[in-house]
């Protein structure tokens, strides 16, 4: 199959700039200094809701064992509960307490709060309606 030098070219840009927009982004709130690592499963956990670690380790696509000892981490920082999963006694399923989810919530506002300025402060009207339409066919790529 021929890929067309634009289709090649457009690929390679919207690369490039999501992983910027994506590592600025992390940049903007560093959620209480946690890790990478820390902060993700924090995420997950607000997105996905209460997973045993196995499904966390799984979905992290990291070792049970690193699995383990990000989740004491946020433990120790009171941001999760953990709690017996009534069919196998010898699983614990783990959710965000209180503490997580305002941290979890104030990371995605201040991320969305700095987007927001910066799509104001750097494009015009008719360059943010551009960006909209432009979300719009980028999100056909997300559709099976």
């Amino acid at each position: 199959m021929d890929v067309s030098e634009s289709a090649a070219r457009a690929a390679r840009d919207l690369r490039v700039v999501v992983s910027r927009l994506r590592r600025r982004l992390k940049e903007i709130y560093a959620a209480g200094d946690l890790t990478p690592s820390q902060a993700s499963v924090l995420s997950r956990l607000e997105k996905d809701g209460a997973a045993s670690a196995s499904e966390l380790a799984a979905a992290e696509r990291v070792r049970p064992q690193s699995m383990a000892t990000t989740l004491a981490a946020l433990a120790g920082r009171g941001l999760i509960d953990r709690r017996p999963d009534p069919g196998d006694g010898r699983r614990q399923f783990v959710s965000l307490s209180a503490a997580g989810r305002d941290l979890a919530a104030g990371s995605r506002q201040a991320r969305e709060e700095w987007l927001t300025r910066a799509l104001q402060d750097r494009y015009t009207d008719a360059e943010r309606a551009t960006i909209i339409e432009a979300m719009a066919l980028l999100d056909r790529l997300t559709q099976p």
